[in-house]
């Protein structure tokens, strides 16, 4: 045999030798954490909306189905102008300088924020939203140039006036002119992240009614990476019900797929109710949405709009980010607590967690 044909040969019994080895032992590129992490996306801010900064991974508590879970790492995402140090949580990093960040954050480091604008003719409400629109700039106040927003509207079907943008300009003229008196122009995907490479115009013209609006708004954000915040301006949803002679509102199941598209997408909804009025009915679907996906409610009509809106603004500007272990539970829907030792604020985070059938390698 001559002496290649012994190389040719002796390389081909390394290479099957190699790959039975292979074969009955596990691959370092195999290599994963069978246990997944769940996401949790938290806000704990003060009076004023403002978020609370500087904590750490022990000062918070985490409950789902009433059984504590370790929090792993929080890291602190958003706007670090008033952070000591700019160090933004656990261990002094950020998401985004994370392994995991391009899965779970935007690359370009900045939120994104869909304004919802739910019209009305009757005249407590548009005058309520008239007001507050008077206000656009304020709105956009503390949103960065990494930041994208897309504007949507709701009356007798759902309109999308803008998909993700930085041009705040653009912005603003749709909020204070166009949203309430014009049509929307006709609109094509610009490049990512859009709105519009799952939820179409057309398709919005098909979409009668808000609860299905806020359901497929979620199931177009979901495979966006990164948290979203919803800012809803509106007046509220609800079925009318009188029970003993009094006048109320009851969600259905139309109102938990909205819901469960939210929390999938890990969009937080920050509702500013514009009906001029001390309690209404349909405020209760407001309420509910944003309790449940780690938002806020608050009216407009006790105090100045500016008020209202200055306290979205503050809390839209940064949240943590949880890893927290992966409870032992049963599949299906179960509750999640979040508090926050020794700290004199508001936690706001989604109410759900969805456990799935078998564990995954990537975090919920």
């Amino acid at each position: 045999m001559s002496a290649y044909r012994s190389r040719a040969a002796l390389l081909a019994a390394l290479g099957f030798l190699a790959g039975s080895e292979s074969a009955a032992q596990p691959q370092p590129v195999v290599e994963r954490v069978d246990v997944a992490r769940v996401i949790i996306d938290v806000r704990v801010i003060d009076d004023d909306g403002r978020p609370i900064r500087g904590l750490e991974p022990e000062d918070f508590e985490v409950r789902i189905d009433d059984e504590p879970v370790r929090v792993e790492s929080a890291f602190w995402v958003g706007d670090d102008s008033e952070n000591d140090g700019g160090d933004g949580g656990a261990d002094g990093a950020h998401l985004q300088s994370s392994e995991i960040a391009g899965h779970i954050e935007p690359e370009q480091r900045g939120q994104l924020i869909v304004f919802v604008v739910q019209k009305s003719l009757v005249h407590s409400r548009a005058l309520g939203l008239l007001r507050l629109l008077m206000h656009s700039e304020r709105l956009l106040a503390g949103i960065t140039p990494a930041d994208r927003v897309a504007v949507v509207s709701f009356d007798s079907h759902l309109k999308i006036w803008l998909d993700f943008t930085d041009d705040l300009d653009r912005v603003e003229t749709v909020l204070a002119d166009e949203i309430m008196f014009e049509r929307p122009p006709v609109l094509e995907p610009a490049g990512e992240p859009s709105l519009l490479a799952t939820l179409s115009q057309e398709e919005g013209r098909r979409t009668w009614e808000i609860q299905q609006a806020l359901r497929e708004l979620g199931e177009a954000l979901e495979p966006l990476p990164g948290a979203k915040s919803v800012v809803l301006i509106g007046y509220g949803f609800g079925d009318l019900r009188v029970v003993l002679g009094m006048v109320g509102s009851t969600l259905d199941d139309r109102y938990h797929e909205a819901r469960a598209a939210l929390e999938a997408a890990r969009a937080s909804v920050f509702a500013l109710d514009v009906t001029q009025a001390d309690y209404h009915t349909y405020e209760h679907g407001l309420q509910m949405v944003a309790e449940d996906t780690g938002g806020f409610f608050v009216r407009t009509y006790l105090r100045p709009p500016r008020r209202a809106i200055d306290r979205v603004v503050n809390a839209v500007a940064g949240r943590y980010v949880l890893f927290t272990e992966r409870p032992d539970v049963e599949p299906g829907e179960h509750p999640i607590e979040v508090d926050v030792a020794d700290v004199d604020g508001t936690v706001l985070a989604r109410s759900t967690y969805v456990a799935r059938s078998a564990p995954s390698s990537t975090p919920h």
